[in-house]
């Protein structure tokens, strides 16, 4: 009997020993695709099964249960995993929670639901969000204006804002391409679309679409912004029941004096800015650094924060990377003036030398915000009808992994931030 007993003992703990996990490591030596990796991880999430992501572990782990399907998946994706043994998996997470370590590890419970932002037609350039989506496999859905006013937005937990201008000027693109073929025709897209819609114009119909984005953001949603989305989104807000456009723009002369009566109090992330009232200047407003900055290429990176895990687990995950230093890259936005961002948002990334912010988030009503500087995280200067950015040839690239922490920030099981 003693011998019986010894021997169930020991193939129990045989079997504790060999149970397993797999761990997806993210730092610079040991992940080959990156980018793909986060797909993996919102797969796994999609069949209902938890996630911990290890924060500053490793670049930013996944770890996950071991199972044949998924180490096929990470195969078939070329996705680097390491599968470890129970005993292994609690050694790991044994040292992230000790005190001494600025570690943790967070739970991702839910894949989150994915729309974007975007006009639906073909348009002369590309947006990096949805190419990094696609080529990480998480599935999105592409909505536009007449959805959003539709109340649609509370289908969706996350909410990613294409290259648009919330103004009406139309991106302000009236100096280089007022002749073109593709400008006239959404130009006048836009006009029939806000006519369809009910508005005489196309700034006040794009002013309730943001407002709309706004209130769904205040109701708990993330909504994440790049390049012009960002200060034409806030611009529009703050310039509500005004007529800040030129004649070539709405038909009508813009309200005078309207600089003085810009309410900044209404804007998510900006304050003190002066509009730029010429519709020949390719530019919204002067919180942009793109004309004001004086930095060469070459040496253009910006800086991740480096903040508590476990006191400060959202500005954690949103800089997850296996890299501090990013390099920069321009845009319409290319980045944020430090002295117009407000006091209680988060400066994630920045060049301090040459005063700029380069991705911001912040808190609005129960829900959450990121704006992010600049069009496309490998192209360093996108041009309209540039070839899209092939991100096979960038798999690793810590500029777009930004753009995907936001995207399972949604999934993470949410804890009570301490700042």
């Amino acid at each position: 009997m003693t011998r019986f007993i010894i021997i169930i003992f020991l193939l129990l703990f045989s079997i504790k020993a060999s149970a397993s996990y797999i761990l997806i490591p993210m730092d610079a030596e040991s992940q080959k695709e990156h980018l793909k990796a986060y797909g993996i991880t919102y797969w796994v999430l999609e069949k209902q099964q938890k996630v911990k992501w290890l924060l500053n572990y490793r670049g930013g782990s996944f770890l996950m249960p071991d199972s044949p399907e998924i180490q096929k998946e990470c195969q078939i994706r070329g996705v680097s995993f390491e599968v470890i043994s129970d005993s292994k998996t609690e050694q790991i997470l044994t040292d992230i929670s000790s005190p001494s370590k600025n570690m943790d590890a967070v739970v991702l419970e839910k894949a989150p639901k994915v729309a974007v932002y975007s006009p639906k037609g073909n348009l002369p350039w590309d947006d990096a969000v949805t190419m990094v989506l696609t080529y990480a496999e998480i599935p999105y859905t592409v909505i536009y204006d007449e959805e959003v006013l539709g109340d649609q937005l509370i289908l969706y937990d996350w909410l990613h804002l294409h290259h648009e201008d919330f103004t009406g000027q139309y991106g302000k693109f009236y100096r280089a391409y007022r002749s073109a073929p593709w400008y006239i025709e959404e130009k006048n897209k836009a006009e029939a679309l806000a006519t369809k819609l009910g508005f005489n114009k196309v700034s006040d119909e794009k002013l309730a679409v943001a407002e709309k984005i706004r209130d769904y953001v205040i109701g708990g949603g993330f909504m994440f912004a790049m390049c012009s989305a960002t200060d034409s989104f806030d611009i529009a807000l703050s310039a509500a029941g005004l007529d800040i456009c030129e004649p070539m723009f709405d038909g009508d002369p813009s309200e005078p004096n309207y600089q003085s009566k810009i309410d900044y109090n209404k804007t998510f992330a900006f304050k003190d800015f002066i509009l730029e009232r010429s519709p020949m200047v390719y530019e919204f407003s002067s919180i942009d650094m793109t004309e004001k900055r004086k930095v060469s290429k070459e040496s253009d990176y910006f800086t991740l924060m480096d903040y508590s895990a476990k006191w400060d687990p959202i500005p954690t995950m949103l800089c997850q990377n296996h890299t501090s230093l990013v390099k920069g890259f321009m845009g319409q936005t290319t980045a944020f003036d430090s002295d117009e961002i407000k006091a209680n948002v988060l400066v994630m990334g920045e060049n301090k030398t040459n005063g700029e912010a380069r991705y911001i988030h912040g808190i609005k009503g129960k829900g959450f915000f990121t704006f992010y500087g600049g069009h496309d995280p490998e192209d360093y200067q996108h041009r309209v009808g540039d070839a899209p950015t092939e991100l096979a040839l960038h798999p690793k690239s810590p500029g777009y992994r930004l753009i995907l922490n936001n995207v399972l920030f949604p999934a993470a099981k949410k804890k009570k931030q301490r700042t």
